[in-house]
């Protein structure tokens, strides 16, 4: 999803003015009752917004149903005419794992927490058109970063087709590694095993993993929605960290067990530090169950971890993957300081210790979600000094946990290619490796993180062909 005023992407930091004029300037070129989609809103800023902010965007969109997507995609904000063809009333009751926040009387107010907004997605679902054109941009923009391959970490049958034909087209030219999405807040129920099975089956490929599961175990924390030990700063009333888990750890157990024994990769996104502990809980519930596998399974994010958690990763061979958008400055930080409070925002993705505790982690961008851009030059340079190498963003994000470029660059080629299944193949220089690799006009070492955060490859190769640039 892009975020537009009129024609002109506006980024995540915009004001909601800016948002707000883009809509109106979409709803005077767009046919009566067809969706909008707009972003981003900031949960953080919600009291601005008044008791009903559906009636705001009822106001500048009449004839319209309309939604915006939050900064984290977590949570929506939608209009009247998107609640009325949601089927959301006064008598709608919160899903599991969700809230449909009410006004005073009662009536749904236009904000959809977590599960809340899974009938509102279904609306929302592109073309197969239209994901074809973003698996072909897709496919441009990772060749001229010198990305050979990714995770995509939330796949449904949709993404999984698309992939699929770009693929047997030869025009992806990059290994995917598709978690099949088996419990999300965006849809409105389960995704059935039988049915991971026959996407798994029908579009495996030589560039196309499909081995990969997925589960969402809390929210985020600008919108209070992760699981977190503690309550958050300046909380009222009591505090229930397994109220905010959204798959119970009994349940959670069983399913990575389940999903472990059947073979898959289990992707679980964990924000906060109880739903981090309920992941590696549920690994070690596998491990004990089916033996060693040999799966090793993710924790999505692992932005805060208790101290005690930290060497289980390494105990029970899972994966941490962390993303720049909490760990370095960015456009969220200061909603995130301001509902986390510095002492907890600053313990956030403490890769050193990670590192030091025996862990293996990955990178993740988690792009487009709160992310500037799908760049990994950003990311690595803000890794090395936990700071935005661009200059926009002041400060740091725990800068005792920056690490030196040599223990950075495994992360996103070594460790990246075992996540992919594809140890050996990618991810390294060798005699029989894929030949995936790129060229860059100079080396890295003596380079300063600002520095490294410009880099564009001159050339891009995918299995000894060029993709990009030029030799």
């Amino acid at each position: 999803m892009d975020h537009f005023s009129g024609g002109t992407p506006i980024g995540l930091g915009a004001p909601l003015q800016a948002v707000l004029d883009g809509i109106r300037a979409r709803a005077a070129v767009t046919p009566p009752e067809e969706w909008i989609i707009a972003g981003p809103w900031r949960p953080f800023d919600r009291p601005s917004f008044g008791p009903r902010p559906a009636e705001l965007l009822d106001r500048i969109a009449p004839d319209h149903p309309v939604v915006i997507k939050d900064v984290s995609e977590h949570n929506l904000w939608v209009n009247s005419r998107a609640l009325g063809l949601a089927g959301i009333t006064r008598d709608t009751p919160n899903p599991p794992g969700g809230e449909i926040e009410r006004d005073a009387a009662g009536l749904p107010s236009g904000i959809l927490i977590e599960s809340a907004g899974a009938g509102v997605q279904r609306f929302l679902e592109p073309t197969d058109d239209q994901l074809d054109r973003a698996t072909a941009h897709l496919s441009r923009l990772f060749h001229g970063l010198g990305r050979t391959g990714f995770k995509e970490p939330m796949a449904f049958s949709a993404e999984l087709a698309a992939y699929a034909k770009a693929a047997r087209a030869g025009t992806l030219n990059l290994h995917v590694g598709a978690h099949l999405t088996r419990f999300s807040p965006f849809s409105e129920d389960w995704v059935a095993m039988e049915t991971l099975g026959r996407l798994h089956l029908a579009h495996q490929g030589p560039h196309l993993h499909t081995g990969f599961a997925k589960l969402f175990l809390d929210g985020v924390p600008i919108a209070r929605t992760a699981a977190f030990h503690d309550p958050y700063p300046g909380q009222t009333g009591p505090h229930d960290p397994e109220a905010m888990l959204l798959i119970k750890p009994e349940r959670l157990n069983a399913e990575v067990t389940a999903l472990d024994a059947a073979g898959y990769v289990v992707k679980m996104h964990a924000v906060g530090d109880r739903a981090v502990q309920a992941g590696l809980d549920a690994i070690a519930e596998a491990r004990a169950a089916n033996g060693p596998s040999g799966l090793r399974h993710e924790i999505a994010h692992a932005n805060f971890i208790a101290p005690a958690d930290l060497p289980r990763f390494a105990v029970l061979d899972a994966v941490a993957e962390v993303s720049p958008k909490l760990w370095m400055p960015n456009p969220v930080t200061a909603g995130q300081r301001q509902v986390l409070g510095d002492a907890r925002a600053d313990s956030c993705h403490p890769i050193r210790s990670l590192l030091a505790a025996g862990a293996e982690v990955i990178y993740g961008s988690d792009w487009p979600a709160a992310a500037l851009d799908a760049n990994p030059w950003t990311g690595l340079a803000g890794m090395l000094s936990r700071s935005d190498p661009t200059g926009t963003y002041p400060g740091t994000v725990a800068a005792d946990e920056a690490i030196t470029l040599d223990q950075a660059l495994p992360l996103f080629t070594r460790n990246g290619a075992r996540a992919l299944g594809l140890e050996g193949q990618t991810g390294v220089l060798a005699p029989g490796a894929l030949a995936d690799m790129i060229v860059l006009e100079r080396p890295l070492d003596g380079l300063s993180p600002e520095a490294i955060a410009t880099i564009r490859p001159e050339a891009t190769l995918f299995g000894g062909q060029l993709v990009h640039g030029a030799l």
